[in-house]
């Protein structure tokens, strides 16, 4: 009669005594607990794969294709359902299955994201994309300290310097943006930004300065607010423009919701766009496209982003180097029906 398979606990105690730490922080590691130093649970796990420790329920799931999961604040705008697409596209491509989860945009516990690291580990994810404010240096550490692949898309603020994070080119797009609206002859453009700390925001307004600088026109703060990425701060932060004493004959919106609110706001004043007010918007959705009139907007090549993003997961789960720990694709200005010179 065959021996019945060994328990972990041995194999536990021998990675305990070979790491020369206690089978109690061991068992912390493999549980998932935050109160082990970060080189101590480093030694453990590289202890434990080595003797071919597997959880319990990594013990239980079937094998099958790689699975990636998605984190999203939410899915309820253009710009992650594009994000999607193009992961979605890849994953058919290869035979990936992918898990999409959401944060609702709250803010995790350290303890919460050890648990939800552990998780993933548990369940034999292949790597995590983050699209997400909720997870950020110290919550994209529990990944890692697990050696969970991981790679950000666009992140709102910048992640660990060895960790691949996929974006555009937002200064470059920020520039272009304002650049069209001088060429046509503004001099009078506002920047209506999202929230002021994230890094997208900072290099498109960066961008928006820069284009001004270069055509020796001088900033005025006055015509530069922040926001949150939603068509109510286009419509409210078009009102505080107009209430000014020299309000602008064009806006540059720091995303394509934004621009949308701008122009839902002018229509009620009637005020035309573009004869009495120029636009452009930021990300190229099918916002930009559908909008009346179709707006004139910096395209992020959104699904190019999502593919770009699963496929070095999927490397890093091979355990392959990334060739750069920084993707950058360029974006491109799609003038359409919100620009024209000013009266």
């Amino acid at each position: 009669m065959p021996n019945p398979s060994p328990s972990p606990r041995p194999k536990l105690a021998a990675v305990a005594r070979s790491t020369g730490v206690s089978t109690a922080t061991v068992s912390k590691v493999v549980n998932g607990r935050a109160d082990v130093a970060d080189e101590t649970r480093a030694k453990v796990l590289t202890a434990l794969q080595a003797a071919g420790y597997r959880s319990p329920s990594q013990r239980r799931a079937p094998a099958g294709p790689d699975v990636v999961e998605v984190a999203f604040d939410a899915i309820d705008s253009a710009y992650p359902s594009a994000l999607l697409n193009g992961i979605l596209d890849h994953a058919a491509s290869t035979g990936v299955e992918v898990v999409v989860g959401t944060t609702g945009r709250q803010r995790t516990t350290e303890n919460g994201l050890a648990r939800k690291a552990q998780r993933l580990l548990n369940d034999g994810r292949a790597g995590v994309i983050v699209v997400t404010s909720a997870y950020d240096g110290a919550g994209i550490a529990a990944f890692r300290r697990r050696r969970i692949p991981v790679v950000v898309i666009d992140s709102f603020n910048p992640p660990p310097a060895d960790v691949v994070s996929v974006g555009a080119a937002n200064w470059a797009g920020g520039k272009a943006a304002t650049e069209h609206l001088l060429d046509l002859g503004h001099r009078r453009i506002a920047y209506l930004g999202g929230p002021e700390t994230i890094e997208c925001n900072q290099a498109r307004l960066h961008g928006y300065l820069a284009a001004l600088t270069s055509y020796g026109v001088e900033a005025d703060t006055e015509l530069v607010l922040h926001g949150r990425f939603h068509a109510e701060h286009g419509a409210e932060g078009l009102a505080a423009l107009l209430s000014g004493p020299r309000p602008p004959t064009a806006v540059f919106a720091g995303n394509d919701a934004i621009a949308v609110g701008v122009l839902r706001e002018a229509r009620r004043r009637g005020i035309r766009v573009p004869e009495d007010l120029s636009l452009v918007g930021f990300d190229g959705t099918a916002l930009a496209r559908d909008s009346v009139p179709a707006l004139t907007s910096v395209a992020q090549p959104l699904q190019e982003m999502g593919r770009a993003a699963l496929r070095a997961v999927l490397r890093q789960s091979r355990g392959e180097q990334p060739d750069t720990h920084r993707v950058e694709l360029a974006t491109r200005l799609v003038v359409r029906e919100t620009t024209a010179p000013p009266r």
